[in-house]
């Protein structure tokens, strides 16, 4: 639905984007991360037909970007960070007008459609300017889904709004998916782990990770992890450290707050020996267990290096 090949901008001098390539498929959420700068909204804002890319291709639901531009506008639903609202129109007024600019058939039954799916239909009749933050990012999203696209670029969609409107906007992006594929960025990056299928990862205009989160952390983190409490004298702690290095399959072992992280070497189970270990020694053991990587632990990793 989405094929970005070896995709380019340049402003003068400046790089925004360099040779980034991906792809989402049909009913795919996929999120677009990285920092301030990264390239997100350049990337987005060439998939919609707004700007043109400097090298590359970029193919959205079988049309090319550059050569085929309305094509691909009419076939995108875009929300932009920054909505552009009209304060004095009401709600319905406010997507009557955006399904008229697209010439979408059956204009009633489209604006309806679109204001049910964002839970807007009781406001149908509020002036725009009454509407609460949460209540106006679902507003640009119906405006995105008014004329039934086949791809949704949503530009930081949660950004501004409180923790119950986020899980809200959050469960409206998966039952969307069921229908569009989704393309998002956010800076949020639980959030991206929750809902995405697979994540891009930009870093001054590069992209530097790409494919599901399981992926990536077996990718930079292929070794098992664990976290460990033993039940042993604070005096002994360089004793314990040097206890569990010397047990065959460990690859390292940094003390934390309570307990020690220890970090096996590749396709190596420790886990009865390291007992064994422990008991045989005197100590006793209080909590062993696995230690998943979060996506914002994949992400600092990669923009870190």
């Amino acid at each position: 639905m989405i094929e970005v090949t070896e995709l380019s901008k340049h402003y003068g001098a400046h790089v925004a984007l360099d040779a980034v390539s991906f792809s989402a498929k049909q009913g795919e959420i996929l999120g677009l991360l990285g920092p301030n700068g990264a390239g997100k909204t350049t990337t987005m804002r060439i998939l919609t037909g707004y700007m043109p890319p400097s090298a590359g291709k970029a193919v959205v639901a079988g049309y090319d970007v550059s050569a085929e531009s309305f094509e691909v506008r009419e076939k995108v639903g875009y929300l932009p960070e920054r909505i552009p609202l009209y304060p004095d129109m009401t709600v319905e007024g406010y997507i009557t007008f955006w399904a008229k600019l697209r010439h979408t058939p059956q204009v009633k039954q489209a604006v309806q459609t679109a204001l049910e799916k964002v839970d807007l239909i009781a406001r149908r009749k509020s002036l725009v300017r009454t509407l609460s933050k949460g209540m106006r990012q679902r507003l640009g999203l119906a405006q995105a889904l008014v004329h039934d696209p086949q791809v949704l670029i949503l530009d930081e969609p949660t950004i501004g709004i409180d923790p119950q409107q986020v899980i809200e906007v959050r469960e409206q992006i998966r039952q969307l998916a069921k229908s569009h594929t989704v393309l998002f960025s956010t800076h949020i990056l639980s959030e991206a782990e929750q809902i995405c299928d697979r994540v891009v990862i930009l870093n001054r205009g590069k992209l530097v990770a790409y494919g599901t989160p399981e992926a990536l952390r077996k990718q930079l983190y292929p070794n098992d992890h664990l976290y460990l409490e033993i039940d042993a004298p604070k005096r002994d702690q360089q004793k314990v450290i040097t206890l569990l290095n010397g047990l065959t399959g460990v690859e390292s072992v940094t003390p934390v707050a309570g307990g020690f992280n220890l970090r096996a070497k590749k396709d190596a189970d420790i886990r009865g020996k390291l007992v064994e270990k422990i008991l045989s020694s005197g100590y006793g053991l209080r909590e062993l267990r696995p230690v998943a990587m979060t996506l914002e632990d994949i992400f600092l990793e990669i923009v870190g290096k």
